[in-house]
């Protein structure tokens, strides 16, 4: 079924198609039918396959038909996020795909002087986007007003309850009305998140696409085990192999972050990096600027795995192994999404192995090893001898690429 045979408001549709939006995917196929019918959801789906507009789309129609010419006082819509990232980037499809109809988007969040958002939710809006924090702040001054909302979506909901959302959540249902329609949407699933949707929704319909392979498809991911010193010179030759790939770098900590981002500037390899501490405006214009390939490189922490759509991401590599499984799902789903093809590379040190053992568990298969003879590896890091070895290659005889641009770059001489 392609969009055009959905039964939506023209404006909709017209956005869609200006989008590229021709049919849905799996998981926007089977929510958008129950959340026309007013159904409670427990959405569960890998990142990357379109779990947002499968919400955004149903919600749009469903208000801007509701909506008059004159639009009502309250919020019609609360959309519950855990980072400000997401928060930003989950408004802008709502306005992408709202775009000239009634339904007025907008999004706050921390980091950021409020007095600008307050004068926006004066002059009324219909979808609040918003992170906790900030919204029970605005709430207790007055300034939103939740006693009209009609729907209410948490999206990443496993993330929310891992940064100790839960008291949040249950604060917040005390704010809205009994009856209304409750969305949670998810990567994965566990006995925490199916107690509290149970708990909040007396019979959600459960959806779940690909439960038993985590991981996409559309990602080929393989480990390589390196010396923790010794990462940095692997990551160096990935990239000066691979000059005109988007890369995303998951480190463990912000001292690693920025470290690691000195380490490339030191042999010419630029990057930009992103963690929770930085300010709000730095992280935005750090995201838009490898969003845009400005900058090609971009080394974070996990705050940048969770639900960011970073188009075009040619390779994911874990500098370090996350501590919690879960996060690896979340980081490779920066790539290979849609029906884009991704490749995830993680660097173990012996110290990560058992970290590597947790995530092989959790996605329930064998992450592919990448070995290597003792000299080759001796050559990766020792930059001083004539290169013996092509690692791009080796990776791509291990794991093809259906991509001409690679493998075909003539071996650089160090």
């Amino acid at each position: 079924m392609r969009f055009s045979q959905y039964h939506f408001v023209d404006e909709i549709k017209i956005n869609l198609e200006k989008l590229g939006f021709k049919k849905p995917t799996d998981i926007q196929y089977k929510c958008i039918p129950n959340i026309l019918r007013g159904e409670d959801l427990l959405a569960i789906a890998q990142t990357g396959t379109g779990k947002t507009a499968a919400f955004a789309i149903p919600i749009i129609h469903i208000l801007h038909s509701k909506l008059n010419t004159k639009r009502e006082d309250g919020i019609k819509c609360v959309v519950m996020v855990p980072t400000r990232e997401l928060a930003i980037q989950i408004n802008s499809v709502f306005q992408t795909i709202g775009k000239n109809t009634r339904v007025n988007c907008f999004s706050v969040f921390g980091g950021v002087e409020q007095g600008a958002q307050i004068a926006k939710l004066e002059k009324g809006i219909d979808v609040l986007v918003t992170t906790p924090g900030r919204m029970f702040d605005l709430v207790s001054q007055g300034f939103i007003k939740l006693n009209r909302v009609e729907i209410l979506v948490l999206d990443e909901a496993d993330h929310m309850l891992e940064r100790g959302f839960i008291k949040d959540i249950r604060d917040l249902i005390r704010f809205l009305p009994k009856k209304k329609q409750t969305l949670f949407f998810s990567a994965t699933i566990d006995e925490e998140i199916k107690n509290l949707a149970y708990t909040l929704t007396p019979n959600p319909i459960r959806i779940q696409v690909s439960p038993k392979d985590p991981v996409s498809k559309n990602v080929n991911h393989s480990v390589m085990f390196v010396d923790m010193d010794d990462k940095r010179f692997f990551l160096e030759r990935l990239v000066n192999e691979n000059p005109d790939s988007k890369i995303l770098v998951f480190v463990r900590t912000k001292v690693r972050c920025e470290r690691v981002q000195k380490a490339m500037e030191r042999v010419g390899v630029k990057s930009i990096f992103m963690h929770g501490g930085k300010e709000q405006e730095d992280r935005m214009a750090t995201l838009n600027a490898f969003r845009s390939g400005e900058a090609m490189m971009l080394i974070a922490t996990d705050v940048s795995a969770r639900g960011i759509d970073i188009p075009d991401v040619d390779f994911v590599i874990n500098y370090d192994l996350p501590d919690h499984p879960e996060a690896y799902v979340h980081r490779v789903g920066r790539t290979g999404r849609g029906t884009k093809k991704g490749f995830a590379y993680s660097f173990c040190d012996k110290d990560e192995v058992g970290l590597l053992s947790a995530v092989e568990e959790y996605i329930g298969k064998k992450v592919k090893v990448i070995s290597m003879q003792k000299d080759d590896y001796k050559e990766i890091t020792d930059l001083t001898v004539t290169k013996k070895m092509d690692l791009n290659q080796i990776l791509i005889e291990l794991a093809p690429v259906p991509n001409k641009r690679y493998g075909k770059k003539k071996a650089r001489t160090k």
